[in-house]
């Protein structure tokens, strides 16, 4: 009995709709047989392989218009929402190592971000307070809502015990950036906030990993190379769509973030070295980068 193999028209249309996953959904709903089409009729005969030029235009074509696809709506609104996002998965990232000391506040703080991602704002204003109550009672060595063991040894991710390189006023800010953040989004009753990925969860994590360390193990405020990475990549990515989309709003949460790294170095003054300069310098550069990316392709593009 003999195996029919796949003609090459088959294996070469199957690689192409591959490459355009990248695309949104709506487009590849409205003109992705369009444009698979186009280039299976301008593929030479036997050719079973995308051309390298080819599988590279559908892909930066696609980001472009991913990112296109998400410049739509109130700049202002979204920046907005996509900064207490980013603020959200950094206060799920602190506590994620203490997971098993205090499972019941970790799933709350994975809640609220989850309702946040969905859009569900006034389901993630009550999580997000409860939460926030709790982890600023802990940072300061009280007790609220129920009885936890303290310091908090961590179970996994880190080695210090909870908000041991914190302060009280610092775990706050993070978590009044996000609830007077939601509270204005819950404002707007006409327009719900966008749906935002998955993949949060995986930065939460990542930036909650305490390694690999890039300073000495005796630094009373110690910074992970793991959540430089995730943090440069996030407002690299952030500048390059400010860029590409000729819009604002990543250039908004770009600076909600930076704002509240900023507090939280500022009330370690006199334990930061050269090393938290040039973090912070790193994301200071990237913010402003998005900031004025919107504004400098404009200018070329009327030139």
């Amino acid at each position: 009995m003999t195996t029919a193999t796949p003609s090459p028209t088959t294996v070469l249309e199957r690689r192409y709709r591959r490459l355009l996953l990248a695309y949104p959904r709506k487009y590849r709903a409205a003109h992705g047989d369009e444009l698979l089409d186009v280039l299976l009729e301008s593929a030479g005969p036997g050719r079973t392989v995308p051309a390298p030029r080819e599988a590279w235009g559908l892909l930066t074509g696609g980001v472009r218009s991913r990112i296109a696809h998400q410049a739509t709506g109130s700049a202002w609104a979204d920046g907005l929402h996509l900064g207490v996002t980013a603020v959200a998965a950094a206060n799920l990232a602190a506590l994620l190592p203490y997971v098993g000391a205090m499972p019941l506040w970790t799933l709350l703080s994975a809640l609220a971000l989850l309702a946040v991602l969905r859009g569900r704002v006034l389901a993630a204003l009550p999580l997000s307070l409860v939460t926030g109550l709790k982890a600023v009672a802990m940072a300061d060595g009280r007790q609220v809502f129920d009885v936890t063991l303290l310091p908090v040894d961590p179970s996994f991710l880190s080695d210090r015990p909870l908000f041991a390189v914190s302060s009280p006023f610092a775990v706050a800010s993070q978590y009044a950036v996000v609830l007077l953040g939601l509270l204005v989004l819950a404002s707007r009753r006409r327009e719900a906030p966008r749906v935002r990925s998955w993949w949060w969860y995986g930065a939460a994590v990542a930036v909650a990993w305490a390694g690999p360390a890039w300073m000495e193990d005796d630094r009373t405020f110690p910074l992970s190379l793991s959540r430089l990475a995730v943090e440069a990549a996030a407002l690299g990515l952030a500048a390059a769509a400010c860029y590409l989309a000729r819009d604002p709003r990543w250039a908004l949460a770009s600076g909600i973030y930076l704002l509240v790294t900023s507090v939280e170095l500022t009330l370690h003054a006199e334990e930061l070295t050269r090393q938290h300069l040039a973090y912070w310098a790193v994301l200071a550069v990237l913010a402003l980068g998005a900031a004025c990316a919107p504004f400098r392709q404009r200018r070329h593009c009327l030139d």
